[in-house]
């Protein structure tokens, strides 16, 4: 049977945590951001970590990657 490949998509947008967790990017980072508050824009920097019941599936795709 062949090898599962990486699912690139996913190796581009979660990485994992030295205890396993899957970080990602705040949503809505990338523009329109004239019209949230400074609060807001302030909250979405940074990581945040996926919900558990996801960690499974991302860590299946990203295959090698999910040491």
């Amino acid at each position: 049977m062949p090898k599962q490949k990486t699912h690139k998509g996913t190796k581009k947008r979660f990485r994992l945590t030295a205890t396993g967790k899957a970080k990602h990017r705040a949503a809505g980072t990338s523009h329109l951001q004239t019209r949230m508050s400074q609060k807001r824009k302030r909250k979405l920097r940074g990581t945040r970590t996926v919900d558990p019941c996801m960690e499974p599936a991302i860590r299946e795709a990203l295959g090698k990657y999910s040491y």
